[in-house]
C-alpha cells in the first residue's frame, strides 16, 4: 500500500511539472470559456468570423476597426445594443463574464 501511495504522488509530481504556468493555463481556459460560449451564441450568424446577416461587416480586424469596434468593451456594448440584423444578448440572457469571454475570444482569433 505504501509503495503505491509513493507512485502515485510520483505521478502528480511529474504531472505538475508537464503542464504550463498557471498563468498560461487560466489564459487557456478563459479563450476555451470564450469558444464555447462564442460557438453557443454567436456561431450560427458568425460562423469563422463572419457574418452570415451583413458580410461587410464581419469579425475581421479590418471590419471591426471599420466600425469603431477595438475592445472587449466595444463588443460588449455591441452585443447589448446591436444594430438591425443583430440578436440582442441582455445580461439576462448573457452573463457579463461570457460576454467578456466572447469578446476576447473574438479579438484573439478573428483579429488576425
Amino acid at each position: 500500500m505504501e509503495n503505491a501511495k509513493g507512485w502515485f504522488v510520483a505521478a502528480l509530481v511529474v504531472g505538475a511539472a508537464l503542464l504550463p504556468p498557471l498563468s498560461v493555463h487560466c489564459g487557456d481556459m478563459a479563450l476555451a470559456r470564450g469558444e464555447a460560449a462564442f460557438l453557443r451564441n454567436c456561431g450560427a450568424c458568425h460562423a469563422d468570423g463572419g457574418n452570415e446577416v451583413n458580410p461587410v461587416k464581419t469579425l475581421s480586424r479590418a471590419d471591426l476597426r471599420r466600425n469603431g469596434i477595438l475592445t472587449p468593451d466595444d463588443i460588449v456594448r455591441l452585443m447589448r445594443n446591436p444594430g438591425p440584423g443583430m440578436l440582442k444578448f441582455d445580461p439576462a440572457t448573457l452573463s457579463d463574464e461570457d460576454a467578456r469571454a466572447i469578446a476576447e475570444y473574438i479579438l484573439a482569433t478573428f483579429n488576425k
